[in-house]
C-alpha cells in the first residue's frame, strides 16, 4: 500500500509565474528535485494547499499538469503519487535528448538573430543568480525558458514540445545538496558558453557544450 503524505516539511516558497497555478507547478518541479517530495508518496492537494497557505483548487490544477509531464499520477479519492525516476529511466531520456536537442541546438550557430540576443542574456544572468543564491526553482524557471527560447528558433513547434517534454520527464529527484550547487553554478555557466557559441558560429563548440551540460543531469543520479 502506498505511502500517503500529509504535509511536506519546507515546501519552497511561490514564486516566478504570474498565474498562482503556474507558481505552484514550478514550486512543486522545484520541490521534486530538491528531494521534498517522494518517489512512490502520495499526496494530497488539500495538504499541499495548507502548506502553501491557498485553497486546494490550483494546487490540484498545477499537480493535474505535472501528471501530463509525467511527473505524477493520480490516486483516485487520495491524491497524487509521485512517478520514481529508474536510473534506466534517466539513461534513456538522456539519451534521446543527446539524438534530439543536441543536433537541433547545434545547427543554430550563426543563426541566432540579434533581436532575440538581449532576451536571452537576461535569462542567463536570472539563473546565474539564482544558482549563486542556491535557489532551485527560480533556476529551473530560467533554465528552461533560456532552452525554449533557443528552441524555438528552430522554428519547429513539435520539435519545441517534444524536448520540452522530455527535459520535464528528466527531472532530477533529491539531489544531496553540495552536488546540487556545483552542478547549477557549472549548468548556469555554461549558458553563457552556449550563446557564445551560437553567436559566433562554433557548431562544435555548441555541441561540446551540449553534450557536457546533458551530462550533469547523469552525474547528480550517481
Amino acid at each position: 500500500m502506498d505511502a500517503v503524505a500529509d504535509a511536506v516539511v519546507g515546501l519552497p516558497d511561490l514564486g516566478g509565474h504570474s498565474s498562482l497555478r503556474g507558481q505552484v507547478a514550478d514550486a512543486l518541479r522545484g520541490a521534486l528535485a530538491g528531494g521534498k517530495l517522494t518517489p512512490g508518496v502520495v499526496y494530497s492537494a488539500p495538504a499541499l494547499a495548507n502548506e502553501f497557505g491557498i485553497s486546494p483548487t490550483p494546487v490540484r490544477e498545477a499537480m493535474i499538469d505535472l501528471v501530463r509531464d509525467g511527473l505524477f499520477e493520480a490516486v483516485r479519492n487520495r491524491g497524487f503519487r509521485v512517478v520514481p525516476l529508474s536510473d534506466r529511466d534517466l539513461a534513456e531520456l538522456t539519451e534521446i535528448r543527446e539524438l534530439v536537442e543536441v543536433p537541433a541546438i547545434t545547427r543554430l550557430a550563426g543563426n541566432v538573430p540579434e533581436t532575440v540576443r538581449p532576451s536571452l542574456r537576461i535569462l542567463i544572468e536570472e539563473a546565474a543568480a539564482a544558482a549563486a543564491d542556491g535557489d532551485l526553482i527560480r533556476f529551473l524557471d530560467a533554465d528552461r525558458r533560456f532552452h525554449a527560447g533557443l528552441l524555438e528558433l528552430t522554428g519547429n513547434r513539435m520539435l519545441v514540445r517534444t524536448v520540452l517534454d522530455l527535459r520535464a520527464r528528466s527531472r532530477m529527484y533529491g539531489l544531496a545538496a553540495p552536488a546540487a550547487a556545483s552542478d547549477l553554478m557549472a549548468s548556469a555557466e555554461e549558458h553563457a558558453l552556449l550563446l557564445n557559441a551560437l553567436v559566433a558560429g562554433d557548431a562544435p563548440r555548441a555541441q561540446e557544450i551540449m553534450m557536457r551540460h546533458l551530462e550533469h543531469m547523469r552525474r547528480a543520479r550517481d
